[in-house]
């Protein structure tokens, strides 16, 4: 087991070969988020990554969090982790100032983010979840409750929770029984909600629940369902907390992964009822959730690029030290091809991730800073179509690099001392998070492609094809190498495109049945894209990081990109063998 670096070169490359931080200094409030700020945010955000969350990574693996009458402990260590990272404001970069927050752009939010998830992915994951509780308040709140709620959230003293599926229900929101009863100025919540992610512990004061929940006359499915703020201490009117709220967690899920992050079975009401507020309107509450799913997706996005970061960094470290060989010519198992093909692999992978990543966060800047309205209705129409892509695409890989650093070290992988095989567990259910990534690939093709025909994805792709007359422009090997499998990756993807607009658009069964493989297309040529661009930007400032840049870059062209052409047979020809399969048959 290996200590955790923060790759903070890495960072710095994708922010500037891509152009996103530049194009982000300009826009009004982001001024101060110079190269100079950049780089001391990063390399103070990683000793914090590097000497106090990495060190109770494997520890908090072993020891989990613990319920006791009704109070979680968290593992030992992880509480004067988040208390350092309150102090050094480091919940408050990307939040609007109004509320404490200091206004930076969320690219650099995020890159922190990568950080404390790649040290230590149980811990990382609280943050995301408040994230994702500002950003709803922010949207869908009251003034009364920004007011008494978000300067706290924002600050990280106070943690934001989702409160959405139940045991009967899954991913079928609508099909809730969490019931909510008006009683004056609040409703009465009473119901349970499982796999709730930080839904109890220790480590901040107040933690503010995010639940949906259905009136008494409310309107069968998804459209009767409204969204409750239901803090776990109420909040007096000074913002000072009152008593405790009929909100309890009763058993703790064993799990695969994660041990160290508690997953929560929730009960509100069993004695008087939870006290609630509603947000927004009744019956709209779906609506307002899906600000909170949205900003939540990209972030689980970033945990797939965070644990394989982790995963590779052991791989790599391992290679470069276990010797094995031949009788009389042993090696460092790096020397051995097979083995540079998976750590290259993984290398690959992770900047493609790092950098697709970061191009949709800059977006999403864009949306909230321009000041063309047209620039921010683009750039928003940008992260929607490419938010299943981050989600899902980059926690599929990063469940493969996972598995392949396992596969690295051999049968030591296998092994819980060497701590390969946690980097695997814990990725393993981000896939499933955040509506799962079929959900993700079937919101992809029904919502982003088929609902405007396909213009989102042309607009996308006019974006890929000036990188490629870039490519075209230069005989280098590695660039023509980019631009022959960009290029056939790029038609590949207008095929399947216009093939689901054209033929698939009324037929439900051929559109879902290929949702999945037309989505691990876009996300291997979304990547490919970001690769090509990484390689135009390399040059001689610094000789051997670049070359090390065009070489991964090669390799993800001749060995990752190219297997994007075989989707298309899966996505237009799945659906008969599928559907025709009997399930008396299964």
């Amino acid at each position: 087991m290996t200590s955790y670096t923060a790759p903070i070169r890495d960072m710095r490359f994708a922010m500037d070969a891509l152009g996103l931080l530049p194009a982000l200094a300009v826009l009004p409030g982001y001024t101060d988020a110079t190269p100079d700020l950049r780089d001391a945010l990063l390399a103070e955000a990683g000793k914090l990554a590097e000497d106090l969350l990495a060190p109770v990574n494997f520890s908090g693996d072993k020891q989990g969090a613990v319920l006791e009458n009704g109070v979680v402990r968290t593992a030992e260590g992880f509480k004067e982790a988040y208390a350092a990272y309150v102090e050094g404001g480091w919940n408050s970069l990307a939040f609007d100032p109004e509320h404490g927050g200091q206004g930076l752009p969320w690219l650099l939010g995020f890159a922190t983010s990568e950080m404390w998830v790649s040290a230590n992915n149980s811990w990382g994951l609280c943050p995301i979840l408040t994230s994702g509780a500002v950003e709803l308040l922010s949207a869908h709140g009251s003034s009364e409750q920004k007011e008494l709620y978000l300067e706290k959230l924002v600050s990280g003293e106070w943690n934001g929770t989702m409160n959405l599926t139940e045991p009967q229900a899954g991913s079928d929101v609508g099909a809730l029984h969490c019931r909510a009863e008006k009683e004056g100025d609040h409703y009465r919540i009473r119901g349970q909600k499982i796999f709730i992610t930080w839904g109890e512990h220790d480590m901040t004061d107040n933690i503010v629940h995010m639940v949906l929940a259905r009136t008494p006359d409310a309107p069968e499915g998804s459209r009767g369902v409204s969204l409750f703020i239901v803090p776990k201490f109420m909040v007096n009117p000074d913002g000072s907390l009152g008593g405790r709220n009929d909100v309890f967690c009763v058993s703790l899920e064993d799990k695969l992964g994660i041990h160290a992050c508690p997953t929560c079975t929730m009960s509100f009401g069993d004695n008087d009822g939870a006290v609630g507020f509603l947000i927004g309107e009744e019956n709209r509450g779906l609506n307002c959730m899906f600000t909170m799913m949205n900003n939540a997706r990209l972030g689980i996005g970033l945990t797939g690029l965070s644990i394989a970061e982790r995963a590779y960094q052991q791989a790599r470290d391992y290679a470069k030290e276990r010797v094995q060989g031949a009788a009389g010519q042993p090696v460092t198992i790096i020397n051995h091809p097979d083995v540079r093909r998976m750590l290259l692999t993984m290398k690959a992978t992770v900047e493609a991730m790092r950098g697709l990543i970061y191009d949709v966060v800059s977006s999403l800047d864009v949306t909230r800073a321009h000041p063309d309205s047209d620039v921010r209705s683009a750039a928003r129409s940008r992260v929607d179509l490419l938010t299943p892509v981050v989600k899902a695409w980059c926690t599929d890989m990063g469940v493969e690099v996972a598995s392949l650093g396992v596969q690295v070290h051999g049968g030591m992988g296998y092994m819980e001392e060497t701590g390969a095989v946690q980097h695997w567990r814990d990725s393993r259910i981000a896939p499933i998070y955040e509506g799962t990534n079929g959900i993700q690939a079937i919101d992809l093709v029904t919502r982003k492609v088929l609902r405007d025909g396909g213009d989102t994805v042309a607009q996308y792709a006019l974006e890929i094809r000036t990188v490629l007359s870039a490519l075209e422009a230069d005989s280098d090997t590695v660039l023509t190498s980019l631009h022959t499998h960009l290029s056939a990756a790029l038609d590949t993807l207008e095929t399947a495109t216009r093939w689901l607009v054209t033929e698939a658009g009324d037929a439900p069964d051929k559109a879902l049945s290929g949702a999945t493989p037309y989505l691990r297309l876009f996300g291997l040529t979304a990547g490919g894209a970001i690769m090509a661009r990484g390689a135009l930007a390399a040059d001689d400032d610094d000789l051997d990081f670049h070359i090390a840049k065009r070489r991964t870059a090669h390799f993800y062209a001749e060995n990752i990109l190219s297997q994007a052409t075989s989707l298309l047979a899966p996505i237009q020809n799945g659906s008969e063998s599928i559907v025709a399969f009997a399930e008396d048959q299964f």
